[in-house]
């Protein structure tokens, strides 16, 4: 027989990381114990004290440069499934379609079809990897900006931080395929169903009203990823969707849907910036994209200061 004091120690310690985590989640989702509008107050005061609109500038530059090598290399990854590498490729766009600008789309069109032609059927060659290396060049100086809104300082090696963000540009990068290959194979079910019932016209609508969520849902956990494997943290709790993913994410689309409404009404950058306004648009859409994300991680960055305050006062 086994004895009690072997097995209690052991138990005691599996039940209080148990409740330890219990109440963590918890914890992140009553803020920390801080009111709405306090949450408020310290997110822009910690935005204004770590320049947050300054280093979202640096950001965006570095997203334009790792925007167009991810497109080559989720071009690559399309080209695994040669017989819907076309539809995988459409529906990508069309993810971007809805986000961007119109001019900013069409200039993201226009060079993707370009890569297309270059990747040579889809074949993993040198310019692929390299491709990769270069895209998550976005994702190293993510890393970097968590560090400042955690106010945290890097300890990890170069190659270590480097391994993490081209890491996270893999699993990503897989996620949006799984989601495109997904929303593809949905498609055909919902067309088929359709097909049966004789409610072609209505399934299109249900399959349209369904792909949003879906999108939602991919860029939230994507944010969640990046907020957990990015800053260099010593303890962390993994969850899939967070007060600052969430609000990150919904501030993104709201910010993007203004943009867009805005160049609609008042599109004055053909004027002001001639044959480089396309550039122009797609640089401040992706400095709307870095914002909201920097906001989301300083949201999940200032429970987690409170939460840890509030369990020091409780011990």
């Amino acid at each position: 027989m086994a004895r009690g004091g072997d097995e209690v120690p052991g138990k005691c310690l599996m039940a209080s990381s148990t409740v330890a985590k219990r109440q963590h989640f918890e914890s992140i989702w009553k803020l920390g114990g801080l009111t709405p509008w306090q949450l408020t107050k310290n997110v822009i005061h910690e935005a204004d004290e770590d320049d947050l609109l300054g280093r979202t500038s640096g950001l965006a530059f570095n997203f334009l440069l790792a925007l167009f090598p991810l497109m080559l290399f989720m071009l690559a990854l399309f080209g695994l499934f040669a017989s819907r590498s076309s539809q995988l490729e459409s529906g990508l766009l069309a993810y971007f379609g809805d986000l961007l600008p119109p001019a900013a789309f069409q200039l993201l069109q226009a060079t993707t079809s370009e890569l297309a032609m270059s990747t040579s059927g889809g074949k993993l060659t040198l310019g692929i990897v390299l491709a990769l290396w270069f895209a998550s060049g976005g994702l190293s100086s993510m890393i970097s900006t968590l560090n400042a809104v955690y106010k945290v300082r890097e300890a990890r090696s170069w190659f270590k931080v480097r391994a993490i963000a081209l890491g996270l540009t893999l699993a990503i990068s897989m996620l949006l395929l799984s989601a495109l290959v997904m929303v593809l194979i949905g498609g055909h079910l919902v067309d088929w169903v359709g097909a049966k019932l004789s409610l072609q016209s209505t399934m299109l609508v249900v399959s349209k009203a369904l792909q949003w969520p879906a999108s939602l849902l991919f860029v939230i956990v994507s944010f969640s990823a990046i907020y957990y494997f990015g800053p260099n943290l010593p303890e962390q709790h993994w969850h899939w969707i967070t007060p600052g993913s969430v609000f990150g994410v919904l501030l993104w689309f709201a910010a993007s849907a203004g943009f867009r409404g805005y160049l609609h009404f008042f599109n004055t950058y053909a004027a002001t910036y001639g044959s480089v306004a396309d550039v122009m648009i797609l640089l401040i859409w992706l400095y709307v994209t870095g914002l909201a994300f920097l906001i989301g991680g300083a949201i999940n960055a200032e429970i987690e200061r409170a939460a840890q305050a509030r369990l020091s006062r409780d011990e």
